[in-house]
């Protein structure tokens, strides 16, 4: 079988730094050897061999908060939550969307929720060769309790209920729901277990009792899925990772507690800040009373998280793209928010994307870095993103491998 022999590559492997005059060899869609071009084989009749000239060849990226039906969502106010479009133009969007992310170099995708159930069919697309994308991990509808923040429209005379949202109430509610979004697909389950962060609610509310958190938990985690949840306010933070939630998403109230808690834990964190100051930007003082709240929220996030960079705790890229006036695309713009107002450097806002991503849709073990033996999942960058972070910020990569098969770029002609 023919060879992908990647020559004269600046390796950067998701563990170590930069490796200049590097080879990378792929065969049958993995890697069979990773070393110095002087180590490397020979290429025989029939391999393809492509000098990078120094080009950085890196893991694809993981973005892990994703939502692949919306687009606009709530530019209708009127409209329930995630039933803008029907299913089937859903379907689309979420192709569309899946594809962007891909484009950008998104080899791996992790959802937090989806309208109608629609995404585990496009992961079936997808497998089966219909349309272009990542690697995904489908969700379903978002689970909470009746009128929690995102069940906070008006009543529809007997409309169907919010696309988006399935109410559950009680912890047999709960283990139902859970159980029904499986059946449906679901990889992974979404609970909005606060309010704030970009929802109606108040983020000091917990719209979850104990036992329905712990239901919803313990049905996931025996039927094989990853739980997430909308976590904003430390009580809710800490009693979720109490009950053994995989990811805290936002996480605003983070403080050295609750860094301890997720550090012993394992949890991973997605802070998604970049929709937060996305519209802040925007909107500024027009925000209102929020805009103080906002501005107090982000500098205590940009504050706290290199502590818990230090410390241990697992981040992870990913927002709210496909909300009203927050396209998808947007992405590279989250790896230039963390780098320059957070203090993270670039070669940990690549572990975040890289290595991190792929552990936490548990495809470590063939994911995530540049190995002998792991999954072809690469992007080739043109120069080097350590020194500009914004070669990926502000870029689409020239070429994105899944399996070792270019999916979006090119690659130099050899």
């Amino acid at each position: 079988m023919s060879r992908l022999l990647l020559t004269r590559a600046t390796v950067l492997d998701g563990i170590h730094g930069p490796a200049s005059g590097h080879t990378v060899v792929v065969e049958d869609g993995r890697i069979t050897h990773v070393g110095p071009d002087t180590e490397a084989p020979q290429g025989a009749d029939g391999d393809r061999v492509v000098d990078l000239a120094g080009r950085t060849l890196m893991p694809g990226m993981w973005t892990c908060h994703f939502h692949a039906t919306y687009h606009e969502l709530g530019a209708k106010p009127n409209v329930p939550y995630g039933n803008d479009f029907p299913p089937s133009y859903q379907a689309l969007v979420a192709a569309k969307n899946l594809h962007t992310a891909l484009e950008h170099g998104y080899t791996g995708v992790v959802s937090a929720g989806g309208s109608n159930e629609v995404e585990p069919g496009i992961k079936r697309a997808i497998e089966d060769g219909l349309v272009p994308g990542p690697r995904f991990r489908p969700s379903g509808r978002e689970l909470s309790t009746t009128g929690h923040a995102n069940d906070a429209v008006p009543w529809h005379w007997h409309m169907p209920a919010p696309g988006a949202v399935r109410v559950c109430d009680g912890a047999d509610g709960f283990r139902l729901g859970v159980r029904e979004q499986i059946k449906r697909g679901a990889e992974v389950v979404k609970l909005f277990v606060t309010g704030g962060h970009g929802t109606p609610g108040p983020k000091d509310s917990v719209e979850m009792t104990r036992d329905e958190l712990a239901a919803a938990i313990d049905t996931a985690h025996a039927r094989g899925a990853l739980i997430r949840g909308h976590l904003v306010n430390k009580p809710a933070i800490m009693l979720a990772l109490e009950l053994g939630i995989d990811i805290v998403d936002h996480c605003d109230a983070m403080d050295d507690e609750v860094i301890e808690a997720l550090v012993e834990t394992g949890a991973f964190v997605v802070p998604s800040l970049h929709f937060p100051k996305h519209f802040l930007e925007l909107m500024g003082d027009g925000l209102g009373f929020n805009a103080d709240a906002i501005r107090a929220d982000l500098a205590h996030m940009y504050e706290t998280i290199p502590k818990a960079q230090a410390a241990g705790v697992r981040f992870v890229l990913g927002d709210d793209y496909g909300a009203v006036g927050f396209p998808h695309g947007l992405y590279g713009r989250e790896l230039r928010l963390y780098t320059e107002h957070a203090g993270i450097t670039p070669l940990e806002i690549i572990g975040w994307a890289t290595r991190n991503g792929a552990d936490l849709a548990r495809r470590g073990a063939d994911l995530g870095t540049i190995e002998s033996g792991k999954i072809a999942d690469m992007i080739v960058v043109d120069g080097d993103p350590l020194a500009d972070i914004g070669l990926l910020a502000d870029h689409k990569p020239t070429a994105v491998l899944k399996g070792g098969t270019v999916v979006a770029g090119v690659l130099p002609h050899s």
